[in-house]
């Protein structure tokens, strides 16, 4: 199922005239597969056009074989919808939600042509990425594009909410994560403990024209701020990095990072994966197995974090979001924390460029 509806009487009375802009809500997300027969199927279309060898995609293809065969993204996209749904509901919000992917059903261009059917106009997309780069930004914009140009002119207008990676919401929902981590550990202990922040490594190239670097930077030192952990214990590391060998991505790799901490005298670490939203492929695998595996022959104490998943305050975000938008709330009052105020509505021109040579993308 890809909509789902929701109904308030109270919608135009809560939030005035402007909430006319837009007739429906879009939720944009990655895609999964959720059989084995969809993994080669769904792995073809994340690397079309970008010549990644055969040999990778049965690489990664067998990470979801030892995990079922299956990506569990769009169940936990579904877990959010039926959260998101009734949060909507009860602060007055009447848009019906749409679904679509970029990857894998529902595709987008199947939701806009549901959506023209339904008679819907103009749109508001949350993307399901909390920060700036190609991979996480332009591309899901120009993949919308891609969507409408495919369904014609009747397709709906769609724009897109902020980046939302300094949001107070988000933020303090990182910080409970970790505080359920954190109480794993005896409280003698936890002075000892240090924090990982993984998010997915991406071509220097990628990284250059965009300000993803610093928006993670940014979330990981306002998330330690809140469970009062000094700048000396904890890390931003990366994970998942894929594409050819002699191309530059971001480092320290989570791995790498590891065997330094255990020679650094460090027994035990927290891995929290701030940059992905849902425990989806490549932190079930990559972290959960990979990363485990190294701790476990390392003799280094790990635990891993949930991510943002459906955390009530999480949701509570996104409906901020599209309220702040149907609202037409001013930038100088929308919320924020940190030093780079809140994130624009429309990107610039310029704004996350894509890299120079083809770049593997994520897979999940």
């Amino acid at each position: 199922m890809n909509r789902a509806s929701n109904s308030s009487d109270n919608d135009a009375a809560a939030h005035g005239a402007e909430t006319n802009r837009y007739d429906a809500l879009l939720i944009v997300g990655f895609g999964g597969p959720e059989k084995p027969e969809d993994v080669f199927p769904f792995l073809e279309n994340v690397t079309r056009g970008r010549n990644i060898p055969r040999e990778r995609l049965i690489e990664v293809a067998a990470h979801y074989d030892h995990l079922g065969g299956k990506s569990p993204i769009n169940a936990q996209v579904r877990e959010l919808l039926n959260a998101l749904q009734p949060e909507l509901k009860r602060h007055g919000i009447n848009l019906t939600i749409y679904w679509g992917n970029r990857n894998w059903h529902p595709m987008l261009a199947d939701t806009l042509r549901a959506m023209v059917q339904d008679g819907v106009r103009q749109a508001l997309a949350v993307v399901l990425s909390a920060y700036s780069s190609y991979s996480s930004c332009r591309q899901y914009r120009e993949d919308i594009e891609r969507a409408r140009d495919e369904v014609g002119p009747t397709a709906p207008r769609i724009d897109k909410t902020r980046v939302f990676y300094n949001h107070p919401e988000f933020i303090a929902a990182n910080a409970d994560r970790l505080k359920e981590a954190l109480a794993q550990i005896p409280k003698d202990e936890r002075a000892e403990v240090h924090l990982a922040f993984t998010a997915h490594s991406i071509p220097l190239s990628m990284a250059r024209g965009s300000s993803y670097e610093t928006q993670l930077s940014e979330t990981c030192r306002l998330v330690a701020a809140q469970i009062s952990l000094p700048a000396n214990r904890w890390s931003l590391v990366y994970q998942s990095r894929s594409g050819r060998p002699q191309d530059p991505w971001l480092e320290p790799d989570i791995l790498d990072h590891l065997r330094h901490l255990k020679d650094q005298g460090v027994n035990l670490v927290i891995i929290h994966p701030v940059g992905f939203l849902s425990d989806h492929v490549e932190v079930l695998y990559d972290l959960d197995e990979e990363a485990r595996s190294l701790c476990e022959k390392l003799g280094l104490s790990m635990i891993r974090s949930q991510t943002v998943g459906t955390h009530p305050g999480f949701v509570r975000m996104l409906r901020e979001l599209v309220g702040e938008r149907l609202a037409g709330t001013p930038e100088e009052e929308r919320r924020f924390l940190g030093r780079f105020g809140p994130s624009h509505d429309v990107c610039p021109v310029d704004c996350c460029l894509a890299p120079g040579p083809p770049a593997a993308a994520h897979a999940r």
